[in-house]
């Protein structure tokens, strides 16, 4: 069977599809992983360092890993290079599902029941990633 056969099976049976959705889902954990970091980054130090209140700081630090999982995203995962103040529009709205989402845990647990925000902030961001990855594809870069 030929390369160009068994591309052509793949295609009629979806495994070429589920290939490349696998492949999207890693690359996006990936370029998620660099904006978590980004993110947790610039938290710890606006709210550690420059001691801006923790709201402000996780607004700040998120738009930050927002922004730089966008362009990430658009480049690598997606491969999509038309329409991008839409698109990051898009991104941006669903990366304030994640702001506000952590907003609510951070005044729940954090300022409610005293849970070190740091800790909040840090468990609150593998929720956030997997919530937004299916939102991103289906809408962002669909």
């Amino acid at each position: 069977m030929t390369t160009e056969d068994m591309v052509r099976a793949d295609v009629r049976t979806g495994t070429g599809a589920r290939t490349r959705d696998l492949r999207q889902l890693i690359t996006y954990a990936l370029v998620g992983g660099s904006g978590v970091l980004l993110d947790l980054g610039a938290f710890l130090l606006l709210y550690n360092v420059a001691g801006l209140h923790e709201q402000v700081a996780n607004v700040l630090s998120t738009s930050l890993g927002i922004t730089n999982n966008f362009v990430l995203n658009a480049l690598f995962t997606f491969g999509k290079r038309d329409r991008l103040l839409l698109r990051y529009v898009r991104f941006y709205a669903v990366g304030l599902t994640g702001i506000a989402l952590t907003f609510v845990l951070l005044a729940v647990l954090s300022r409610g029941l005293g849970v070190d925000p740091n800790l909040v902030k840090a468990g609150s961001l593998p929720l956030v990633l997997v919530f937004q990855f299916a939102l991103n594809r289906k809408w962002s870069f669909a």
